[in-house]
């Protein structure tokens, strides 16, 4: 025991800071900046840099990631303040890429665990080292063991608590560190003052500092036999199985304090310093051999006002200097370390370091770009969730359009999980993204940031329309006029096909009534009939037989036959029986388990057919609902899931099928209260 961790590893470090909404990251965050002398002190319910954004100031949220540089006892830190909303929560994905390790902070007063464990899901699949620090405990009187065991549920690692809190008339008034064993006495804003462990919490630390050996042992055989022989294991041995712990992903330390007072800020930045990984594990975690190569992954795009575009990458290995080209992506022009929107210009960058590139053009988030010639390396494939809410845009200036084009796609790089469709049966351009909130934060980006007024409105439903009965139907264009006429004559047979076999034409022209050269012709107009039926919308599931005709050797051409043809679809369509299609869509919902019924009732209030529900595999706690739903329905829905389940719901949908819809929807379809495409 002893030399499990290989030493404190000392390169700069990139911690993200990860957290269900209002659990106090941001808070956290600035607490830590302000500890190390990066910023002013932190004062209570105000952000210097956390919110950097005009929005995120208006919604008092963080709504995208943000960056900031300091130095903890000369050594390089970067620390990354990410979105705790579910909406935003896409914006950490690039981030814990290249990230050495996450603290993710817990709200002790308000325990909201199925959106942790969403967190502590990713991390596990990405395979992060990770601390949880338990904060606000000045609000909570909750015991700490307690809460931890509510935590544990959710956790598929062993939390380790590293310490107990202080109470003095049921207050929290600092805590007690169970490796150093020792008593902090909290200050407000100000490094703890050191104490020695109080008699009467004696026992309390004994049984806890007992426990958390006895899961240090669970890796280290040396340490078990100490356990089992009652002799103290050397301090610094301790240290070092919670260093390798950590690192190896064995267990998650556990760190208690109040960010907002500045409470327990300064032992987890030791912790930090002294437990957590550097760039070198995580070059291993990525599979990266650079072998001398200059690698860099880009964390995040933005776009200045002033500055133009601004890709944020670590470097993973090597070094970089301002003007190196990076083929793929262009040449560097300027370099910047971060503190929140505030740049600091510099030369050059190391190994380890998290850096901002100016002006690359080609530069995407989640890429790995290279100064080597041939291809870049792809250390991690950044999989885009898919939109679960969505909105159709429009300038409200027209002489906007093109700009509209060109601010959706910077909004796309800066954040990619905002999807831009443009629908070219209904001419419009549809917005998806991950809930109300994050589209509508879209919205005030485009007012604000590139000053384009835009109107939004629920995208159109795809309806479809087909027919029920056969038709043989004759139809005859024939126009005398100056000098050649027009004549075309055609007698089509009309049925029903299978749904879902869209269209088929066929002829069985005998004896050369409609010359073959106009056959195809009969077809143009047929398919131009199809675009709009009697009921206002696209026919589908049908099939046309040319049987019959008849043309004029000096009139007929294939516009005439064209016509011909339209005319015969309009007239006998309408005999057809025809009825209205709507699309049915696969959803998948994942939810805590205790929210299921509340889920499948909000599905069936919907139109839904619910087709069963199984646990989700590898999620504990959580269940899978199926369910087949009109796409009419899925408007709004991912509001009423999250409502009804803390925020963590989340669904994927799948066209499916399209089915019959008769009724008070189908009339309110042809109406145009369904918005039809």
């Amino acid at each position: 025991m002893g030399e499990r961790a290989g030493g404190r590893q000392t390169g700069p470090k990139c911690i993200a800071i990860l957290g269900p909404f209002a659990s106090g990251k941001t808070t956290l965050f600035e607490a830590t900046l302000a500890r190390t002398g990066a910023i002013a002190k932190h004062s209570s319910g105000t952000h210097q840099i956390g919110d950097p954004s005009p929005e995120a100031r208006a919604h008092g949220m963080s709504i995208e990631a943000c960056f900031a540089t300091c130095d903890f006892l000369d050594e390089s830190l970067t620390l990354v303040d990410c979105p705790g909303s579910v909406e935003f929560s896409f914006d950490a994905e690039p981030v814990l890429t290249a990230a050495d390790a996450a603290v993710v902070v817990v709200d002790a007063a308000d325990k909201k665990l199925p959106a942790l464990q969403v967190i502590l899901q990713r991390l596990d699949e990405l395979g992060i080292p990770r601390m949880l620090f338990l904060n606000k405990m000045d609000k909570s009187d909750a015991g700490v063991r307690e809460t931890l065991k509510e935590l544990q549920a959710v956790s598929s690692v062993p939390l380790l608590l590293r310490q107990i809190p202080l109470r003095k008339n049921g207050i929290v008034i600092g805590s007690i560190d169970l490796a150093m064993e020792r008593a902090y006495i909290y200050r407000e804003h100000a490094p703890s003052e050191i104490q020695p462990i109080p008699d009467d919490d004696r026992a309390r630390e004994v049984e806890a500092r007992f426990s958390m050996l006895e899961t240090l042992a669970d890796h280290d055989d040396q340490l078990m036999e100490q356990l089992l022989e009652e002799i103290e294991p050397p301090r610094d041995a301790i240290f070092d199985d919670l260093a390798a712990d950590l690192r190896a992903g064995s267990v998650t330390p556990v760190l208690i304090g109040a960010a907002e007072k500045g409470n327990g800020i300064l032992r987890l930045l030791k912790a930090i310093r002294h437990d957590v990984p550097d760039v070198t594990e995580t070059r291993k975690r990525l599979g990266l051999h650079a072998e001398g190569e200059t690698v860099l992954q880009v964390m995040k795009t933005l776009h200045t006002g002033h500055g133009g575009k601004i890709s944020v990458a670590r470097v993973l290995s090597g070094a970089i200097a301002d003007g190196t080209e990076l083929p793929g992506a262009g040449k560097v022009s300027g370099l910047y370390t971060l503190l929140g929107r505030e740049q600091k210009k510099v030369q050059k960058a190391g190994e380890g370091d998290t850096i901002a590139l100016g002006k690359l053009d080609e530069a995407r988030t989640g890429a790995t770009l290279t100064t080597a010639k041939d291809a870049s390396p792809t250390l991690a494939s950044i999989a885009i969730p898919q939109p679960v809410h969505t909105a159709s845009l429009r300038p409200r200036d027209r002489k906007d359009e093109v700009k509209l084009s060109a601010a959706l796609q910077k909004l796309t790089e800066e954040d990619p999980s905002l999807v831009v469709d443009q629908n070219q049966e209904s001419g419009e351009t549809i917005l998806g993204g991950q809930g109300e909130m994050h589209l509508r934060v879209a919205r005030e980006r485009l007012e604000g940031k590139f000053q384009i007024a835009v109107d939004t409105d629920t995208p159109s439903i795809p309806y479809r329309e087909t027919i029920r009965k056969s038709v043989t139907q004759r139809g005859r264009h024939k126009k005398q006029s100056g000098g050649h006429g027009q004549y075309g004559d055609v007698v089509l047979d009309i049925k029903p096909l299978p749904r879902g076999a869209g269209f088929e034409f066929t002829e069985t022209i005998t004896g050369g009534v409609v010359p073959k050269q106009y056959i195809p012709s009969v077809e143009t107009g047929v398919r131009e009939a199809l675009k709009k039926g009697p009921l206002g919308f696209p026919v589908v599931d049908i099939a046309v037989n040319l049987a019959e005709g008849s043309y004029h050797s000096v009139d007929s051409s294939d516009m005439a036959f064209q016509l011909a043809a339209r005319l015969a679809m309009k007239e006998g369509l309408p005999q057809c029986q025809p009825v209205l299609l709507e699309p049915i869509l696969k959803v998948e919902v994942a939810t805590p388990s205790d929210a299921t019924a509340r889920v499948t009732a909000i599905l069936s209030q919907r139109r839904g057919q619910i087709l069963g529900f199984d646990t989700r595999v590898g999620w504990n706690g959580w269940d899978v609902v199926e369910a087949m739903m009109p796409q009419a329905e899925i408007a709004n829905l991912i509001i009423e899931l999250r409502s009804a389940t803390a925020g963590a719901a989340s669904y994927e949908a799948r066209f499916d099928h399209m089915a019959e819809l008769t009724g008070r929807q189908a009339e309110e379809a042809m109406n145009g209260k369904g918005k039809a495409a």
